[in-house]
């Protein structure tokens, strides 16, 4: 009895089984003899052509899985090795990014100088993390560096490893190592580059459900194969590149042994945009009347590929306009079409369009007179997207933090277009409305982030729940933020006031050429008896 038992515990599923299967070929015996005999032989007659196409779609099931998953298919990696003479990406050819060029280089004498390395004990460099926005020259330098070791290169995109099959991404970071391991062994190293790392690399998630299955085992097999644990000298370098915060990505993938390096790649400063510019002039003709230190001022935030698509974007207006050279309006109107797309060409009514003259004079003439850092670079009542004129700037200088004489004068730059059309119209318009938007967030800023405001409310109380702040505290945070929005109205109402002839030089100019550059804003000015000198407010 109990050798009986013991066998029915061990066997308890094969015995279900058994026992299932066995019911349903009696349900089927006995469905079959309640059948008209016609029936009956038709239904067996056919049940050997079924088995055999059950047993057909099986096998076909199986090949198919076994070809794609097991050995290749889905797996598979097309990627072949780029060898370094054949990208020939010197660092003299990435213009810019000055900082970074010189990091990278500390990396270049490392995996140069790999022997002496591990002779003394070191390991090379396995991870190097290149992080910054978009079009700033990521892959770039990722191309000088693999160029100046002189070792072979392996270009991939994180979107590369993702398929809707679980397993594939792995499968691919296998056969992607395996395939360097390989070129490794005979040409000494191996670079891998991992473009949009964050694909990949993002937190994993850890559900019940199974959501993420793929990326997590995507990673897992990323951060095995950096590990090394099959223990081979393989001198794989992984470069991966990402437009994402640091923090997006998995800390197990950013942990020291991993991605051991990190360069920080940002936006050009001034003198790497003077020399974008002029690295990229050289490429079409130009007039000798274009400054590239007015034009590396305007274009404070752009990237190198902004400012080679400005330089591109001009050439085709200069050609649209069969002209023989690029100028100075070109490369202007190349800007304010990467900034703002191509011009509407809306029609406006004769009284709308000199009510937007008179806006944008407000704004040029407050910006020109009052502002402390910045300065007027275009003014235009020609229409782009939703807006019906703009004025543009440029600062004097650059600057990564801003005083709270910098902010006021922002906020009187910005209310400066509605007060000029209260003066002449006695109206205004919903043009007033991001101007608004902008001088608000500017003024809350001020007084609940930074200790701005006349009462000196010290500390960020944007990052406390508004339910844990008093209505008493909120009422006098609000109400600071309402005085410099009134009194900054109430000076720039004045400044206006006590300027408006020059307002009104400056608008009756752009209703007639509906454009000017800085220098025929300021001699519009002189003409209008003002001496143009900076004053401060």
């Amino acid at each position: 009895m109990r050798k009986l038992k013991r066998f029915v515990s061990n066997n308890l599923v094969w015995i279900i089984i058994g026992t299932v299967g066995l019911f349903l070929i009696v349900l089927s015996i006995y469905g079959l003899s309640q059948l008209e005999s016609f029936y009956r032989t038709t239904t067996l007659a056919t049940m050997p052509i079924q088995f055999l196409m059950v047993a057909l779609n099986a096998l076909i099931f199986v090949f198919f899985y076994a070809y794609f998953f097991m050995r290749r298919g889905f797996g598979q990696l097309k990627k072949t090795k780029i060898k370094s003479e054949d990208i020939n990406v010197k660092f003299s050819d990435v213009i810019g990014l000055e900082g970074a060029k010189k990091e990278a280089l500390e990396v270049v004498s490392l995996i140069k100088d790999r022997k002496q390395v591990q002779r003394i004990g070191g390991k090379i460099i396995k991870g190097l993390l290149l992080m910054g926005p978009p079009g700033c020259g990521k892959t770039l330098l990722a191309k000088a560096i693999a160029c100046e070791c002189g070792i072979p290169f392996i270009n991939m995109s994180g979107s590369e490893f993702v398929e809707v099959f679980v397993g594939v991404g792995a499968s691919r970071v296998r056969n992607l190592f395996k395939k360097a391991r390989e070129y490794a062994s005979v040409e000494g190293a191996c670079i891998v580059f991992i473009d949009e790392i964050e694909v990949i690399g993002r937190g994993r998630t850890f559900s019940y459900m199974g959501g993420g299955e793929e990326t997590n085992s995507t990673q897992n097999q990323l951060l095995v194969e950096m590990d090394g644990l099959d223990g081979a000298k393989s001198n794989i370098i992984v470069i991966a590149a990402t437009n994402a915060s640091e923090s997006i990505l998995d800390k197990a993938l950013t942990r020291p042994g991993r991605f051991d390096r990190k360069i920080n790649i940002t936006f050009p400063n001034l003198k790497e945009r003077e020399a974008l510019f002029s690295f990229y002039l050289q490429k079409v003709k130009y007039s000798q009347n274009v400054s590239v230190d007015r034009l590396s001022r305007k274009a404070v935030g752009k990237s190198p590929a902004d400012i080679e698509n400005i330089v591109k974007e001009a050439a085709l207006i200069s050609a649209r306009k069969q002209k023989f050279c690029v100028d100075l309006t070109d490369l202007s109107d190349g800007m304010d079409r990467i900034d703002l797309g191509m011009e509407t060409y809306l029609e406006m009514t004769p009284a709308e369009l000199e009510q937007t003259a008179y806006h944008e004079a407000g704004h040029a003439l407050t910006l020109y007179m009052l502002h402390p850092t910045n300065d007027v670079f275009k003014i235009t009542i020609k229409s782009h997207k939703d807006s019906l004129g703009l004025v543009s700037f440029h600062p004097k200088e650059e600057l990564h933090s801003y005083n709270k004489e910098k902010l006021l004068a922002d906020i009187l730059v910005d209310l400066s277009g509605y007060a000029a059309e209260k003066i002449k119209y006695g109206t205004t318009t919903t043009g007033v409305a991001s101007d608004f938007t902008d001088a608000m967030r500017i003024a809350n800023a001020m007084v609940w982030r930074f200790g701005m405001g006349k009462r000196n409310f010290v500390g960020d109380f944007s990052v406390i729940s508004t339910e844990q702040i008093s209505p008493q505290l909120k009422k006098e945070l609000n109400d600071e933020t309402m005085q410099i929005m009134q009194s900054s109205l109430k000076k720039v109402d004045a400044f206006l006031r006590k300027n408006w002839k020059y307002v009104d030089a400056a608008a009756k100019k752009l209703l007639e050429v509906k454009e000017l550059d800085f220098d025929e804003f300021e001699e519009t000015l002189e003409k209008a008896g003002l001496k143009t000198e900076k004053k401060k407010i």
